[in-house]
């Protein structure tokens, strides 16, 4: 029996890593588990942050208490999203697109607690909302962009890998 091309080459593991962790995580330093965060309630367990685990008094009797990187991400004020919403309809709808930028951040805090808002300001015309992952910075722009129409665009760096992303409308809805 011959094995085919596709077959040959799924088992070819050069130039692979040994783990499915991203590089940003082998640098960091190694947290016992299971770990609670003493901000924010997160728990590290089976090496990722999640705030859907259970939790029970077996498992505060063992737990080691420290600091989430979201939380002292956001205490530093580092962010590896920036989105900033400009236009009429922006100006227009501030109070809304801020309650579905609060909307889409809390989704997402609670199933990944690293991904969330570190700051959100701006003056009447341009709103700019900072992030601790890219991820979440896309996904926003994504969001309002389905909800609201308008135009998005995406940047990402090549240092550090971060991601300028803007949304813009400029028409202002007609009144009824």
């Amino acid at each position: 029996m011959t094995r085919g091309k596709s077959l040959i080459r799924s088992l070819n593991r050069k130039g692979a890593r040994s783990t499915k962790k991203p590089p940003v995580a082998a640098k960091t330093q190694r947290l016992r588990e299971p770990s609670c965060c003493e901000r924010c309630g997160a728990i590290f367990a089976r090496q990722t942050w999640r705030r859907d685990r259970p939790v029970t008094h077996a498992l505060l009797a063992r737990t080691h208490w420290t600091v989430c990187p979201a939380c002292t991400q956001a205490e530093r004020g580092e962010y590896f999203g920036r989105v900033v919403i400009r236009g009429a309809f922006a100006a227009a709808n501030r109070a809304t697109i801020q309650r579905r930028i609060r909307n889409i951040a809390e989704r997402a805090r609670f199933t990944q607690p690293q991904r969330r808002v570190v700051a959100a300001g701006g003056d009447a015309q341009v709103l700019e909302v900072l992030t601790t992952s890219q991820k979440l910075a896309h996904r926003i722009v994504h969001e309002l962009k389905k909800a609201f129409r308008g135009r998005a665009a995406y940047h990402w760096s090549a240092d550090d890998g971060s991601l300028f992303a803007t949304w813009e409308r400029d028409d202002v809805p007609r009144r009824r």
